[in-house]
Protein backbone atom coordinates (compact mmCIF):
# COMPACT_ATOMS: atom_id res chain seq x y z
CA UNK A 1 0.00 0.00 0.00
CA UNK A 2 2.89 2.36 0.73
CA UNK A 3 4.32 1.87 -2.75
CA UNK A 4 0.92 2.47 -4.34
CA UNK A 5 0.45 5.66 -2.35
CA UNK A 6 3.90 6.88 -3.44
CA UNK A 7 3.07 6.24 -7.09
CA UNK A 8 -0.39 7.82 -6.84
CA UNK A 9 0.93 10.86 -5.01
CA UNK A 10 3.75 11.10 -7.56
CA UNK A 11 1.15 11.17 -10.32
CA UNK A 12 -0.99 13.87 -8.68
CA UNK A 13 1.91 16.08 -7.57
CA UNK A 14 3.64 15.49 -10.91
CA UNK A 15 0.46 16.69 -12.58
CA UNK A 16 0.49 19.91 -10.55
CA UNK A 17 4.21 20.45 -11.20
CA UNK A 18 3.70 20.13 -14.95
CA UNK A 19 0.73 22.50 -14.75
CA UNK A 20 2.63 25.18 -12.82
CA UNK A 21 5.75 24.87 -14.98
CA UNK A 22 3.88 24.87 -18.28
CA UNK A 23 1.57 27.77 -17.46
CA UNK A 24 4.43 30.24 -17.82
CA UNK A 25 4.83 29.41 -21.52
CA UNK A 26 1.24 28.56 -22.43
CA UNK A 27 0.29 29.78 -25.93
CA UNK A 28 3.91 30.49 -26.82
CA UNK A 29 5.66 28.81 -29.73
CA UNK A 30 8.97 26.95 -29.23
CA UNK A 31 10.96 29.76 -30.88
CA UNK A 32 9.34 32.35 -28.61
CA UNK A 33 10.14 30.26 -25.57
CA UNK A 34 13.76 29.88 -26.64
CA UNK A 35 14.02 33.62 -27.24
CA UNK A 36 12.55 34.63 -23.89
CA UNK A 37 13.62 31.78 -21.60
CA UNK A 38 16.28 29.72 -23.35
CA UNK A 39 15.14 26.34 -22.03
CA UNK A 40 12.25 26.95 -19.65
CA UNK A 41 12.84 24.72 -16.64
CA UNK A 42 11.90 26.60 -13.47
CA UNK A 43 8.54 27.30 -11.80
CA UNK A 44 8.42 31.10 -11.82
CA UNK A 45 4.77 32.01 -12.46
CA UNK A 46 3.89 34.81 -14.84
CA UNK A 47 2.76 33.91 -18.34
CA UNK A 48 -0.38 35.27 -19.95
CA UNK A 49 -2.34 34.51 -16.76
CA UNK A 50 0.18 36.48 -14.63
CA UNK A 51 0.31 33.69 -12.07
CA UNK A 52 2.11 33.84 -8.75
CA UNK A 53 5.13 31.56 -8.46
CA UNK A 54 3.94 28.01 -7.81
CA UNK A 55 0.31 28.75 -8.68
CA UNK A 56 -1.58 26.13 -10.68
CA UNK A 57 -4.29 26.59 -13.30
CA UNK A 58 -7.66 25.08 -14.11
CA UNK A 59 -6.07 21.70 -14.84
CA UNK A 60 -5.27 21.13 -11.17
CA UNK A 61 -8.13 23.08 -9.61
CA UNK A 62 -10.78 21.27 -11.69
CA UNK A 63 -9.16 17.96 -10.76
CA UNK A 64 -9.38 18.93 -7.09
CA UNK A 65 -13.04 19.88 -7.56
CA UNK A 66 -13.75 16.45 -9.06
CA UNK A 67 -11.81 14.71 -6.30
CA UNK A 68 -13.71 16.60 -3.60
CA UNK A 69 -17.06 15.58 -5.12
CA UNK A 70 -15.99 11.94 -5.26
CA UNK A 71 -14.89 11.95 -1.63
CA UNK A 72 -18.09 13.61 -0.54
CA UNK A 73 -20.18 10.98 -2.35
CA UNK A 74 -18.10 8.05 -1.15
CA UNK A 75 -18.34 4.38 -2.15
CA UNK A 76 -22.17 4.24 -2.08
CA UNK A 77 -22.40 7.01 -4.69
CA UNK A 78 -19.81 5.34 -6.92
CA UNK A 79 -21.59 1.99 -6.70
CA UNK A 80 -24.85 3.76 -7.48
CA UNK A 81 -23.29 5.35 -10.55
CA UNK A 82 -22.34 1.95 -11.94
CA UNK A 83 -25.95 0.83 -11.42
CA UNK A 84 -27.24 3.87 -13.34
CA UNK A 85 -27.95 6.34 -10.55
CA UNK A 86 -26.93 9.84 -11.67
CA UNK A 87 -26.74 11.39 -8.17
CA UNK A 88 -22.95 11.39 -8.16
CA UNK A 89 -22.78 12.93 -11.63
CA UNK A 90 -25.08 15.69 -10.45
CA UNK A 91 -22.81 16.29 -7.44
CA UNK A 92 -19.78 16.49 -9.73
CA UNK A 93 -21.62 18.95 -11.94
CA UNK A 94 -22.42 21.04 -8.87
CA UNK A 95 -18.73 20.97 -7.91
CA UNK A 96 -17.78 22.26 -11.37
CA UNK A 97 -20.40 25.01 -11.08
CA UNK A 98 -19.04 26.07 -7.69
CA UNK A 99 -15.53 26.00 -9.09
CA UNK A 100 -16.64 28.26 -11.94
CA UNK A 101 -18.47 30.67 -9.63
CA UNK A 102 -15.30 31.05 -7.56
CA UNK A 103 -13.71 32.77 -10.59
CA UNK A 104 -10.79 30.45 -11.40
CA UNK A 105 -7.74 31.93 -13.09
CA UNK A 106 -8.76 30.30 -16.36
CA UNK A 107 -11.57 28.25 -17.88
CA UNK A 108 -11.56 26.74 -21.36
CA UNK A 109 -14.37 27.65 -23.73
CA UNK A 110 -15.88 24.16 -23.88
CA UNK A 111 -15.79 23.79 -20.11
CA UNK A 112 -17.44 27.20 -19.81
CA UNK A 113 -20.21 26.28 -22.25
CA UNK A 114 -20.90 23.01 -20.44
CA UNK A 115 -20.99 24.60 -17.02
CA UNK A 116 -23.28 27.37 -18.25
CA UNK A 117 -25.59 24.71 -19.69
CA UNK A 118 -25.65 23.04 -16.30
CA UNK A 119 -26.52 26.34 -14.68
CA UNK A 120 -29.28 27.15 -17.14
CA UNK A 121 -31.09 23.85 -17.61
CA UNK A 122 -29.51 21.33 -15.25
CA UNK A 123 -28.80 18.71 -17.93
CA UNK A 124 -25.90 16.39 -17.19
CA UNK A 125 -24.93 15.84 -20.81
CA UNK A 126 -25.17 17.93 -23.93
CA UNK A 127 -25.63 16.50 -27.43
CA UNK A 128 -22.62 15.48 -29.50
CA UNK A 129 -20.83 18.60 -30.65
CA UNK A 130 -18.03 18.48 -33.25
CA UNK A 131 -16.55 21.52 -31.51
CA UNK A 132 -16.15 19.66 -28.21
CA UNK A 133 -12.85 18.03 -29.18
CA UNK A 134 -10.78 19.89 -26.61
CA UNK A 135 -8.74 18.40 -23.76
CA UNK A 136 -10.73 19.75 -20.80
CA UNK A 137 -12.39 16.46 -19.82
CA UNK A 138 -9.13 14.54 -20.18
CA UNK A 139 -7.08 17.00 -18.17
CA UNK A 140 -9.15 16.70 -14.96
CA UNK A 141 -9.80 12.95 -14.86
CA UNK A 142 -6.93 11.84 -12.61
CA UNK A 143 -9.14 11.57 -9.46
CA UNK A 144 -11.46 9.19 -11.35
CA UNK A 145 -8.53 6.81 -11.86
CA UNK A 146 -7.54 6.87 -8.18
CA UNK A 147 -11.11 6.50 -6.90
CA UNK A 148 -11.86 3.42 -9.04
CA UNK A 149 -8.47 1.70 -9.13
CA UNK A 150 -8.98 -2.00 -9.82
CA UNK A 151 -12.57 -1.60 -11.01
CA UNK A 152 -12.65 -0.90 -14.74
CA UNK A 153 -16.43 -0.76 -15.00
CA UNK A 154 -16.60 1.97 -12.37
CA UNK A 155 -13.64 3.78 -13.96
CA UNK A 156 -15.23 3.82 -17.42
CA UNK A 157 -18.67 4.88 -16.19
CA UNK A 158 -17.27 7.65 -14.00
CA UNK A 159 -14.79 8.94 -16.57
CA UNK A 160 -17.36 9.23 -19.36
CA UNK A 161 -20.00 10.71 -17.06
CA UNK A 162 -17.73 13.45 -15.76
CA UNK A 163 -16.43 14.12 -19.28
CA UNK A 164 -19.90 14.51 -20.79
CA UNK A 165 -20.79 17.20 -18.29
CA UNK A 166 -18.81 19.53 -20.56
CA UNK A 167 -17.41 17.55 -23.51
CA UNK A 168 -19.37 15.16 -25.74
CA UNK A 169 -17.07 13.92 -28.45
CA UNK A 170 -15.81 10.39 -29.24
CA UNK A 171 -12.17 11.49 -29.41
CA UNK A 172 -12.47 13.04 -25.96
CA UNK A 173 -14.02 9.84 -24.66
CA UNK A 174 -11.25 7.71 -26.16
CA UNK A 175 -8.47 9.95 -24.84
CA UNK A 176 -9.95 10.17 -21.34
CA UNK A 177 -10.30 6.40 -21.10
CA UNK A 178 -6.96 5.68 -22.77
CA UNK A 179 -4.71 7.88 -20.64
CA UNK A 180 -6.69 6.90 -17.55
CA UNK A 181 -6.08 3.21 -18.20
CA UNK A 182 -2.41 3.87 -18.92
CA UNK A 183 -2.14 5.65 -15.57
CA UNK A 184 -3.88 2.72 -13.88
CA UNK A 185 -1.37 0.34 -15.45
CA UNK A 186 1.54 2.39 -14.11
CA UNK A 187 0.01 2.57 -10.65
CA UNK A 188 -0.38 -1.22 -10.72
CA UNK A 189 3.40 -1.49 -11.14
CA UNK A 190 3.86 -2.00 -14.89
CA UNK A 191 7.45 -1.41 -15.97
CA UNK A 192 8.42 0.96 -18.76
CA UNK A 193 8.47 -1.73 -21.45
CA UNK A 194 5.02 -3.06 -20.55
CA UNK A 195 3.52 0.43 -20.37
CA UNK A 196 4.99 1.42 -23.74
CA UNK A 197 3.71 -1.80 -25.28
CA UNK A 198 0.23 -1.05 -23.94
CA UNK A 199 0.39 2.51 -25.32
CA UNK A 200 1.47 1.20 -28.72
CA UNK A 201 -1.45 -1.22 -28.83
CA UNK A 202 -3.87 1.52 -27.74
CA UNK A 203 -2.65 3.80 -30.53
CA UNK A 204 -3.04 0.92 -32.99
CA UNK A 205 -6.64 0.56 -31.84
CA UNK A 206 -7.16 4.35 -31.86
CA UNK A 207 -5.14 5.49 -34.89
CA UNK A 208 -6.22 9.13 -34.68
CA UNK A 209 -3.75 9.47 -31.80
CA UNK A 210 -0.74 8.06 -33.65
CA UNK A 211 2.30 10.11 -32.64
CA UNK A 212 5.08 8.64 -34.80
CA UNK A 213 6.32 10.69 -36.52
CA UNK A 214 5.45 13.47 -34.09
CA UNK A 215 3.82 16.40 -35.87
CA UNK A 216 4.91 19.03 -33.35
CA UNK A 217 1.44 20.31 -32.49
CA UNK A 218 0.63 20.73 -28.81
CA UNK A 219 -2.68 22.60 -28.95
CA UNK A 220 -5.75 22.04 -26.78
CA UNK A 221 -7.30 19.84 -29.47
CA UNK A 222 -7.40 16.50 -27.70
CA UNK A 223 -5.59 14.66 -30.52
CA UNK A 224 -2.69 17.14 -30.48
CA UNK A 225 -2.55 16.95 -26.69
CA UNK A 226 -2.42 13.15 -26.52
CA UNK A 227 0.14 12.92 -29.32
CA UNK A 228 2.39 15.40 -27.51
CA UNK A 229 2.00 13.64 -24.16
CA UNK A 230 2.74 10.18 -25.52
CA UNK A 231 5.64 11.43 -27.66
CA UNK A 232 7.53 13.02 -24.79
CA UNK A 233 6.54 10.44 -22.19
CA UNK A 234 7.87 7.59 -24.34
CA UNK A 235 10.95 9.58 -25.36
CA UNK A 236 12.26 10.34 -21.86
CA UNK A 237 12.76 8.01 -18.89
CA UNK A 238 13.51 10.84 -16.46
CA UNK A 239 10.66 12.85 -14.92
CA UNK A 240 12.34 16.23 -15.25
CA UNK A 241 13.53 15.63 -18.79
CA UNK A 242 10.05 14.56 -19.92
CA UNK A 243 8.26 17.55 -18.37
CA UNK A 244 10.82 20.13 -19.52
CA UNK A 245 10.78 18.84 -23.09
CA UNK A 246 6.98 18.87 -23.12
CA UNK A 247 6.40 22.39 -21.84
CA UNK A 248 9.06 23.80 -24.17
CA UNK A 249 6.85 22.66 -27.04
CA UNK A 250 4.57 25.50 -25.95
CA UNK A 251 0.92 25.89 -27.03
CA UNK A 252 -1.29 24.31 -24.33
CA UNK A 253 1.78 23.74 -22.20
CA UNK A 254 0.05 23.68 -18.82
CA UNK A 255 -2.14 20.75 -19.85
CA UNK A 256 0.46 18.78 -21.81
CA UNK A 257 2.96 19.39 -19.00
CA UNK A 258 0.44 18.27 -16.39
CA UNK A 259 -0.44 15.05 -18.21
CA UNK A 260 3.18 14.11 -18.88
CA UNK A 261 3.93 14.94 -15.23
CA UNK A 262 1.09 12.63 -14.20
CA UNK A 263 2.40 9.66 -16.18
CA UNK A 264 6.06 10.28 -15.39
CA UNK A 265 5.20 10.92 -11.73
CA UNK A 266 3.38 7.60 -11.47
CA UNK A 267 6.44 5.92 -12.91
CA UNK A 268 8.94 7.49 -10.50
CA UNK A 269 6.80 8.07 -7.39
CA UNK A 270 6.52 11.11 -5.15
CA UNK A 271 9.76 10.40 -3.32
CA UNK A 272 11.75 10.89 -6.53
CA UNK A 273 10.09 14.06 -7.79
CA UNK A 274 12.47 17.06 -8.10
CA UNK A 275 12.44 18.69 -4.68
CA UNK A 276 13.06 22.21 -5.98
CA UNK A 277 9.83 21.99 -7.99
CA UNK A 278 7.84 20.52 -5.12
CA UNK A 279 9.00 23.33 -2.87
CA UNK A 280 7.87 25.91 -5.44
CA UNK A 281 4.28 24.64 -5.49
CA UNK A 282 1.98 26.56 -3.19
CA UNK A 283 1.71 24.67 0.13
CA UNK A 284 -2.10 24.56 0.15
CA UNK A 285 -2.05 22.86 -3.26
CA UNK A 286 0.41 20.21 -2.04
CA UNK A 287 -1.67 19.61 1.08
CA UNK A 288 -4.94 19.32 -0.83
CA UNK A 289 -3.38 16.86 -3.30
CA UNK A 290 -1.85 14.76 -0.53
CA UNK A 291 -5.13 14.57 1.37
CA UNK A 292 -7.11 13.71 -1.76
CA UNK A 293 -4.70 11.01 -2.86
CA UNK A 294 -5.07 9.21 0.45
CA UNK A 295 -8.83 9.58 0.47
CA UNK A 296 -9.36 8.52 -3.15
CA UNK A 297 -7.25 5.38 -2.77
CA UNK A 298 -9.25 4.49 0.33
CA UNK A 299 -12.42 5.03 -1.69
CA UNK A 300 -11.20 2.60 -4.33
CA UNK A 301 -10.55 -0.04 -1.66
CA UNK A 302 -14.20 0.20 -0.61
CA UNK A 303 -15.51 -0.70 -4.08
CA UNK A 304 -16.48 -4.27 -4.98
CA UNK A 305 -13.59 -6.13 -6.57
CA UNK A 306 -13.47 -6.30 -10.36
CA UNK A 307 -10.98 -7.16 -13.04
CA UNK A 308 -7.90 -4.92 -12.79
CA UNK A 309 -7.05 -2.44 -15.51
Amino acid sequence: MRELFDKALGAYLGFAIGDALGATVEFMRPREIALHHGVHREIVGGGWLKLARGQVTDDTTMSLALGAALLQGGSPALCGLVRGDDSLVRSIGHAYVQWFKAKPVDCGNTCRRGIQRLLHDGTLEGPFNPGDGGNGALMRNLPSVLATLGNDAAFARLSIAQAHLTHHHPLCDAATLGLGRLLGLLLAGADRAAARLWAAQWVHDNPAFGFTPYRGRATAYVVDTVQTVLHYWTLHDDFEAAVVATVNQGDDADTTGALVGMLAGARCGAARLPQRWLHRLQPDTVQAITNQTSGLLALAQGLPLANPV
